[in-house]
């Protein structure tokens, strides 16, 4: 039996504050607008967060199962060392699906939208194929792309939507920064995976695009998240560019990316990858305020 500690290390909470920073970028955005409605984005942020738990755990228990994480150089997983049973992992990944279907209802009872429950069951759809399922799309090349979807553009709109019932471009703008900045950590970690995924048949988008295209390929992403930072404030307030000094810490992990950085050492890219969303996240907000 799985101990408190290594559950709460199988939910990955190093991930969580990366999957605040669309909703503190989307609340910007209506704080813009004069329309910011902080029980709403709380309840956008508990979303957020139960839906990456949820997500976490049924990655977890999917590739538990099919053996894909018999060795692994990351974090320790609940199936794929024992710990805990795939069942008990399935059952946490839909306790904490379930926890962000509730929030995202009272959202919805609030803001009187009742098609926001087709985006929310495919929000949960997303998460548990991410690796779930008969042919998984994150063993398809295809986890990037529904990252920067969904835990980028839906995520960071969403939030702006439920305050504002709106979908101004600005917030459009930002879910294209932090869906570049999320797909990146996926391309640090399938980066550091590519070998092992390769030969346990997980055709990730960093085995089909080879390790120098996928290390490039990341380099575009912190790129693209610059530049949607710029193009938020081009359509808010010119302060909201402070976003951009969060990207300074990236400086030494894409030269890292680029340099060769292999195995444990994509783990701190990784770890800095996330760290950078989280504080262009809060310098989009703290500038809009400024603004």
């Amino acid at each position: 039996m799985a101990t408190v500690a290594e559950w709460v290390e199988g939910a990955r909470l190093r991930t969580l504050p990366a999957a605040l920073a669309p909703v503190v970028v989307g609340s910007a955005v209506a704080l813009h607008l004069g329309q910011a409605d902080w029980l709403r984005a709380a309840l956008a942020g508990v979303v957020a967060l139960a839906l990456q738990v949820g997500v976490n755990y049924a990655n977890d228990y999917s590739d538990g199962v099919r053996g894909t994480d018999a060795e692994r150089v990351g974090p320790m997983r609940l199936v794929g060392s024992g710990a805990a049973t795939p069942k008990a992992v399935k059952l946490a990944a839909f306790a904490s699906f379930g926890i962000a279907a509730v929030a995202g209802l009272v959202l919805v009872v609030l803001t009187g939208q009742w098609w926001l429950l087709a985006v929310g069951v495919a929000c949960i759809l997303a998460g548990w194929y991410y690796t779930g399922g008969r042919r998984p799309y994150g063993y398809a090349g295809l986890g990037e792309f529904f990252v920067f979807v969904f835990f980028g553009l839906v995520a960071t709109v969403g939030t702006t939507y439920v305050q504002t019932l709106s979908v101004p471009a600005p917030a459009v703008w930002g879910g294209v920064a932090t869906g570049a900045l999320a797909s990146a950590i996926l391309v640090a970690n399938n980066l550091r995976d590519r070998a092992g995924d390769a030969e346990s048949g997980k055709r990730t988008l960093a085995v089909r695009l080879g390790d120098r295209g996928t290390r490039w390929f990341y380099v575009a992403l912190v790129g693209l998240g610059a530049l949607g930072i710029v193009l938020l404030a081009a359509g808010t307030t010119w302060w909201a560019a402070l976003g951009l000094l969060g990207l300074i810490v990236l400086v030494g992990p894409v030269a890292r990316v680029l340099q060769g950085a292999r195995g444990p050492e994509l783990i701190r890219v990784l770890k800095v990858t996330g760290i950078a969303e989280v504080l262009a996240a809060v310098g989009v907000l703290v500038g809009t305020v400024i603004g």
